[in-house]
């Protein structure tokens, strides 16, 4: 059996940290960067074969980014795990936080089931150079595209929104559901009149807002209150996306924006989603599978894989930081036109 060096190890942990949160594909580029360095590390750095150490490195470096999420947006993992024992407890879902968090939950569920039955079969069938250059070269089509779709979506919205802006000359017709109706008595018996408690419905559709508040859910608000405004189907919708990242080359941070972004999310907030999303799934993926690193065959990467989860983390932790920033006044082309070239690229090169 191959070993991986300590250089192996810090290059590829840097390369994970940095490629599983930026819309490129981690397993992708897992793949591709060894077969395009060639010699012992296109050897030594391969990802078939359920006894290779490469791939149980690769999982500590999964693990390792899960923690950097967690560490990154450890505040709201403290608030959402609270709200979520809070709304157990309770049996009600009544603020936005309960909200979203169960939302996460229910969108983590399709990926789980599919990483358990699909993962190892899509990856010894689909963990070669040649397929994972054609799926990155896909994943740039796929977020260029839906760049494209957004900026007509918003083009048209405008134009609604003008033609709207022109029609003055009598009263905007009262078509105003009343959302007051769907509460049930009982729910309405338990609330203290005085506290300020927003109940949700789950069906995403109504929220119903207590002693004059202002809807922050409609307005604006935070992060957390826009994105718990998505419905139950939404949510389970965006989250199945990352089933599209089992396939090496698709990434899924990216794939999880471009389904926020097709339910109408902003880039940040879809990025913010997509990142909450994905610590859960990323942390059991890796949990699971990471006692195969203290069996006797692969005491000899041990060190190495230390030394690059590390690396990873930190990675991580910066990328993390700095694409949570970046959504906010930018979008996916950049990361389009880049895997969309390197896909293709790599396919010329391999191919050649």
């Amino acid at each position: 059996m191959s070993t991986i060096s300590y250089l192996e190890a810090i290059v590829i942990g840097a390369l994970q940290g940095v490629s599983e949160l930026f819309p490129v594909s981690s397993l992708g580029h897992s793949v591709l960067f060894p077969a395009l360095v060639g010699g012992r590390w296109a050897t030594d750095l391969s990802v078939v074969g359920n006894d290779s150490p490469y791939l149980a490195v690769l999982v500590a470096m999964h693990v390792a980014t899960a923690l950097a999420l967690v560490v990154f947006f450890w505040s709201d993992w403290v608030r959402l795990v609270g709200a979520l024992f809070g709304s157990i407890r309770r049996r009600r879902i009544r603020t936005a936080d309960e909200r979203l968090v169960w939302l996460l939950v229910l969108a983590t569920i399709p990926v789980g089931l599919a990483g358990l039955v699909l993962e190892h079969a899509l990856r010894s069938t689909l963990g070669k150079p040649i397929p994972a250059a054609i799926f990155l070269a896909l994943n740039g089509l796929v977020l260029y595209a839906a760049e494209r779709m957004r900026r007509g979506d918003a083009a048209g919205t405008a134009v609604v929104a003008d033609r709207g802006a022109k029609v003055a000359d009598g009263p905007a017709p009262d078509t105003a559901p009343d959302t007051t109706a769907d509460v049930d008595a009982d729910t309405a018996a338990d609330v203290d009149p005085s506290a300020p408690t927003q109940i949700i419905d789950m069906s995403g559709q109504d929220t119903v807002v207590l002693s004059g508040l202002v809807d922050t859910l409609t307005a604006g608000g935070d992060a957390d209150r826009r994105l718990a405004r998505l419905s139950v189907r939404e949510a389970v919708l965006i989250g199945a996306t990352q089933i599209l990242a089992l396939l090496p080359g698709i990434s899924r941070s990216g794939i999880t924006i471009v389904g926020g972004l097709c339910r109408g999310l902003r880039h940040d907030d879809a990025a913010r989603f997509a990142f909450l999303l994905s610590t859960p799934v990323i942390l059991a993926a890796g949990v699971l599978k990471v006692p195969s690193l203290f069996t006797p065959q692969y005491h000899s990467v041990l060190g190495p894989a230390l030394a690059g989860s590390l690396v990873a983390g930190g990675c991580a932790y910066l990328s993390v930081r700095f694409l949570t920033s970046y959504f906010e006044t930018r979008t996916l082309k950049p990361f389009a036109i880049y895997c969309l070239a390197a896909g293709l690229g790599s396919l010329v090169y391999l191919a050649g």
